[in-house]
């Protein structure tokens, strides 16, 4: 944990709790770096880079938090230097829930999660919405790949702090796409014992055939 983490979400009355549960003198180094905000490494960078979805927390003008699930091929995600997370938000349901909470409050927190190595990053940041046609220039494509959307706007985040939290409780889960990977061998494996036994009978079939036709009357 970073320093910067802890200083905006161990406030008075998270510290209150800490000293009553026994983890406060654990956690207080945790406060006592520089206040300048968190850069981004290249671990967080590629790590971003590689996620197909993650969930993105923002807060209404009447104080509700809310959560939203965002997704998109590989690659949507990225960092554009060190301080910035940008990625295309897809057309979807029209609510506009996360768009309309950053007019008022543009803190938004961020879990990505990589469910099979059980690895979790969490983010703190201010969000902003600009056009599609501000996506920066060198940052690549604005849509990965073949991923046909229609980009309705940019949301671009600027980073004040972040986290790699523990694995404890987190369930590994694979998507189909890495299932195949990892059952592709073994099917290709099957299918060449099924092969190998098909040949095995036929040829002990045949041999009985011959015996039996060599056999005296």
């Amino acid at each position: 944990m970073t320093s910067r983490y802890g200083q905006l979400l161990f406030t008075e009355p998270v510290q209150r709790h800490q000293a009553l549960g026994g983890s406060r003198a654990s956690y207080a180094h945790m406060t006592a770096g520089p206040p300048d905000a968190d850069r981004l490494t290249a671990a967080e960078a590629e790590f971003a880079a590689t996620r197909t979805s993650f969930y993105l927390a923002s807060t209404g003008s009447t104080g509700w938090p809310y959560v939203q699930h965002r997704g998109g091929p590989e690659g949507f995600l990225r960092a554009l230097d060190d301080r910035t997370l940008a990625f295309a938000d897809y057309r979807g349901n029209k609510q506009y829930i996360t768009t309309g909470n950053l007019d008022s409050d543009n803190r938004v927190s961020l879990f990505l999660m990589d469910y099979p190595s059980r690895s979790r990053l969490k983010i703190l940041g201010r969000a902003r919405a600009v056009g599609p046609g501000e996506w920066p220039e060198g940052a690549g494509d604005l849509v990965p790949g073949e991923y046909r959307a229609t980009v309705e706007r940019i949301i671009l985040i600027d980073v004040e702090a972040y986290d790699w939290n523990c694995p404890q409780h987190i369930e590994p889960r694979y998507t189909a796409a890495e299932l195949e990977d990892a059952l592709g061998p073994l099917r290709q494996r099957m299918a060449q014992l099924e092969r190998e036994n098909a040949q095995l009978k036929a040829e002990r079939a045949q041999a009985g055939r011959t015996t039996a036709e060599q056999a005296p009357a």
